[in-house]
């Protein structure tokens, strides 16, 4: 039973890792975002009450014998981080974030939509707005400082990958961390 959790900036690659990774060791992947936030269209509006979302992901991680958990779980998961054996920090640099997200955000909701006078200009807009912040400790959310902090608390072994690399070779490092800390024997 193996529990490994994925996290970095938005943009910097956790879900794709995380689902490779997962698919790779043939174990469940969960994502974080699909705890924290309330079903809507559009998504991401509103965020679940940080205890119904800890007792949603909780119950799902019980559920899984092993599992690769992407996305951010900061304070309100706090209960969980006993129950990773390894956690990867993926580190991009915000140029090449910011170019994810656009691309991830055209695809999602269409050119039309994010254009001046489209529905999800002014989201989409200040979601770019607070990402290209993360080295620069914004007031809300995700920031390097804060997540720097929290891995120096984690007592469980951190794999950091850095730069914009393929995910088949983020994952097999993935696999070599975990065969080096025994969580893997093949």
């Amino acid at each position: 039973m193996v529990g490994i959790h994925i996290t970095g900036a938005s943009g910097s690659g956790t879900t794709t890792l995380g689902a490779a990774v997962s698919k790779m060791l043939g174990v469940t992947h969960f994502d974080t975002d699909d705890f924290y936030w309330l079903p809507a269209d559009p998504p991401f509006r509103r965020s679940r009450p940080p205890i119904e979302r800890l007792f949603l992901l909780g119950q799902a991680l019980n559920k899984a014998d092993s599992w690769v958990l992407s996305g951010s779980v900061d304070k309100w998961g706090v209960p969980l981080v006993s129950r990773f054996d390894l956690v990867i920090f993926l580190s991009v640099a915000t140029e090449v974030r910011l170019s994810r997200l656009v691309a991830r955000e055209t695809e999602r909701y269409g050119e039309a939509r994010l254009a001046p006078g489209g529905d999800r200009h002014d989201a989409h807009h200040d979601f770019l707005e607070w990402a290209a912040q993360y080295e620069d400790e914004p007031a809300v959310g995700r920031s390097r400082a804060k997540q720097e902090h929290w891995l120096s608390r984690l007592s469980c072994p951190v794999l950091r990958l850095e730069g914009d690399r393929p995910p088949g070779a983020q994952t097999e490092e993935c696999l070599d961390a975990l065969r080096n800390h025994g969580l893997l024997t093949s």
